[in-house]
């Protein structure tokens, strides 16, 4: 238990430096001195809880990463994990962008499922790995799955197909040891495509599967 103690003790310096200089900003201090506790709750959580791959250190330092997020307010605990997935994410070939306080995570059907498939393939299962790592040190986050289509085959197939890739990314994350309550799996079909469908490269940017991460709390 080593290394939480020393983050520990290290953030807690900040926090103490930010209360001793308040004169440069009430609101300053107090978004620092919250990070700073967080941070010191966070890593010792971190260290505490397995994932079965990860080292203690590794956990500490997510933990803390988590913790002082969670101090400094929303929008920080949103950039912290951000900053985690695209990390770990780095070539999987899942993309990760930002809207407002969301994070969406694209994962193109070159990675995810064979044709007619709602198999998860193996590119797909170990990225995923990696999202469950992160997810499991935010927990303050709900998730929704979506799946979508191209429009090649009947509308009502490819809903239920869209379903079904949904459910099977949705079982994959819970099988992490994400909570079932965090996770809403939907299927949308051909209904919302990002690309024309006249082409292939259309469709297949259209065969998708999104996840979005949404804060509990909003600000």
């Amino acid at each position: 238990m080593a290394v939480p103690v020393a983050i520990a003790v290290g953030i807690t310096g900040c926090a103490s430096s930010g209360t001793d200089n308040q004169q440069q900003g009430s609101n300053n201090t107090k978004t620092w001195s919250g990070a700073g506790i967080g941070a010191v709750a966070g890593a010792i959580a971190g260290a505490l809880s397995g994932d079965g791959g990860s080292s203690t250190r590794d956990r500490a330092l997510i933990g803390a990463a988590a913790g002082a997020a969670i101090g400094g307010g929303v929008g920080a605990y949103m950039d912290s994990q951000e900053k985690e997935l695209r990390e770990r994410l780095n070539g999987t070939g899942i993309g990760v962008e930002r809207n407002g306080n969301d994070l969406i995570l694209n994962m193109p059907s070159s990675i995810t499922f064979d044709v007619d498939s709602s198999d998860l393939q193996t590119p797909a299962r170990q990225a995923l790995n990696d999202v469950n790592a992160v997810l499991r040190a935010y927990p303050e986050t709900r998730i929704t799955v979506a799946g979508y289509t191209d429009s090649t085959g009947s509308e009502s197939y490819n809903q239920t197909l869209s379903e079904r890739r949904a459910q099977s990314v949705a079982t994959y994350l819970e099988q992490g040891g994400i909570e079932s309550g965090r996770i809403n799996a939907v299927g949308y079909g051909e209904s919302r495509p990002v690309a024309s469908n006249d082409t292939d490269a259309g469709r297949a940017q259209n065969r998708r599967v999104e996840i979005t991460l949404t804060p509990t709390q909003q600000s």
